[in-house]
């Protein structure tokens, strides 16, 4: 399947008329007649009009197909309310009725062993040779059973810098959007062990190895509509293709939207969450997209106000072992090797760089959160504490010349230098 692709012109967004287009050239509905399409589609954490491609698909093949229904590719986020389902897919509740009653919305559930199902497994020696040489383990591959009750899987959601995967989108969606446990454990180590800076914004890793690697062991025909979009959500590009063409294809024009180079670094950052990073484990995003321009001894500040937990999910472990760089870990492993090896990578993506030797642990710079944690709470785990009410934004904005900088919507493009040091070159 060749890709398929339209871009918007510079300074403009992609008119409905152009996407309506391309979907119904990519996806014509006898191609589908009589099929089962499962639809796997990111949650409320990206931001993408994901409710006009949907409609654009079910336009063309839901009174064709035998199904037409929709999986979220939760990873290990919280599940949607039937409600905010409708919402990401920007429909309202009487169209969910009528229109889309007999479309079913499913929940990823990854900690559900009976929701999943083993494909097959990476053996040591090819995971040897897809990380070049950093681990050489077996991982077994599961994947969440209902993609085996479908003819076709299509995959709708957006590209971005990752500091997983170097890029989001495509096969991701997949692994970890539908994935078990223990291969997203695996390979999200895997990016904290090469470390942030060395894989966000570079699409061909050792992660983005694993992660196509396992998608080839899931036999299901699978499509893939990729989204490049501006900070408000308007669509600069729409590729289609198999996940991995499609992807590739959307990387190149989202590094052009997505990456802004900076001369120097910035002492101070005072990085804002959106509403939609609604807990820590996803507002991180706030540190991890501008890592790579925080000066050495600096401070970034995530200022997050509507932020009270670390994590719904992962918190317990999070409170226990708190935030710390690579080598904290690493150096003491026969006592962290046992926590999910998912949580040990967000803490140091968190965290960020920084040394331990001798028993002292040195960051490379500081991390505060402005959030309605508590400073007990933040001092626990290794963070440092703001009042967010004790924060005026006014006051760090356009001071860039002074190594002061104000992100108002961070967590989705990231910030490099013309000039990396060595530390942040892929």
């Amino acid at each position: 399947m060749d890709v398929e692709q339209v871009i918007a012109p510079p300074g403009r967004t992609l008119a409905p008329g152009v996407v309506h287009d391309l979907v119904a050239h990519a996806y014509p509905s006898g191609d589908f007649g009589d099929q089962r399409v499962l639809l796997i589609i990111p949650d409320h954490t990206r931001t993408a009009p994901v409710g006009q491609i949907f409609r654009g698909l079910f336009q063309q093949l839901g009174g064709v197909t035998r199904a037409f229904d929709v999986l979220v590719a939760l990873g290990t986020h919280p599940p949607m309310s039937e409600e905010a389902i409708c919402r990401r897919l920007e429909i309202t509740a009487a169209e969910r009725q009528r229109r889309f009653g007999r479309v079913r919305f499913f929940n990823h559930a990854w900690d559900d062993p009976a929701a999943l199902t083993t494909v097959g497994t990476l053996r040591a020696e090819t995971i040897r040779e897809l990380t070049g040489g950093v681990f050489a383990l077996d991982v077994p591959v599961e994947v969440n059973k209902r993609l085996f009750e479908y003819d076709s899987v299509i995959i709708v959601g957006p590209v971005f810098p990752h500091e997983v995967v170097g890029f989001s989108g495509g096969n991701k969606y997949l692994f970890p959007g539908v994935a078990g446990p223990r291969i997203l454990n695996f390979f999200h180590w895997l990016g904290a062990v090469i470390t942030t800076p060395k894989i966000i914004g570079h699409p061909w890793n050792p992660v983005r190895r694993v992660v196509d690697q396992a998608a080839a062991l899931v036999p299901v025909p699978k499509f893939c509509l990729a989204l490049v979009v501006d900070p408000a959500g308007g669509l600069l590009g729409l590729f289609s293709g198999t996940p991995e063409a499609a992807w590739e294809a959307a990387v190149e024009l989202s590094a052009r939207h997505h990456i802004l180079y900076q001369e120097r670094p910035f002492h101070t950052i005072v990085s804002c969450a959106p509403p939609m990073y609604d807990e820590l484990w996803t507002a991180g995003k706030c540190m991890y997209k501008l890592e790579p321009v925080l000066a050495d001894g600096g401070e970034l500040i995530i200022y997050a106000p509507h932020i009270r937990e670390f994590s719904v999910t992962h918190g317990r472990w999070i409170e226990q072992i708190g935030y710390h760089c690579r080598d904290y870990f690493l150096k003491q492993w026969d006592r962290f090797k046992d926590v999910p090896w998912g949580v040990l990578a967000h803490a140091t993506h968190v965290h960020g760089l920084g040394t331990f030797d001798n028993g002292v642990e040195t960051p490379r710079a500081r991390v505060t959160l402005a959030t309605q944690i508590s400073e007990a709470r933040c001092r626990a785990v290794n963070l440092g504490y703001r009042d967010p009410a004790s924060l005026r934004l006014e006051d760090y904005a356009h001071r860039e010349a002074e190594g002061v900088l104000l992100v108002p919507k961070a967590g989705e493009q990231l910030y490099r230098l013309k000039d990396p040091p060595a530390w942040a070159r892929g």
